[in-house]
């Protein structure tokens, strides 16, 4: 019996989790101000207005998906830049930045200041969301 009532929480809790995760995912929030990406650490220039900045891995299937998604929104805007990198190759930013899976989006400004973060596959109405706010 006590077996059974463990079993009916870890599975409650876990399907808790699930919930918070699903909710979240793809969700931009926002950043703490200071932290500042520059063209040479992205190896690419920034957008006029923004940049969209799509940290990635090498077996990630969302990760596809979200570099279709923010390089259509890029090539759609003028002053709007697309730079992927691959997390592995970058482990110090992933670090500094506080990346915990992939794909991650970070949307700077045009000094190269994070003003917004995702973790997971964002929509496209919130993508531009973000960049409608700066």
């Amino acid at each position: 019996m006590t077996g059974v009532l463990v079993l009916s929480g870890v599975l409650a809790v876990a399907g808790v989790i699930g919930v918070g995760l699903r909710l979240a995912n793809g969700r931009f929030r926002a950043r703490p101000r200071g932290h500042v990406l520059t063209q040479t650490e992205l190896g690419a220039d920034l957008g006029a207005r923004a940049t969209l900045v799509q940290f990635s891995s090498a077996f990630c299937s969302p990760c596809r998906a979200t570099r279709t998604l923010l390089r259509d929104v890029a090539q759609r805007l003028d002053d709007v830049a697309y730079v992927e990198l691959d997390a592995e190759s970058h482990l110090d930013l992933v670090r500094r930045l506080g990346i915990l899976r992939t794909p991650t989006v970070v949307v700077l400004d045009s000094a190269g200041t994070i003003v917004r973060q995702a973790s997971g596959l964002p929509r496209r109405d919130q993508v531009m969301a973000v960049l409608a706010g700066i």
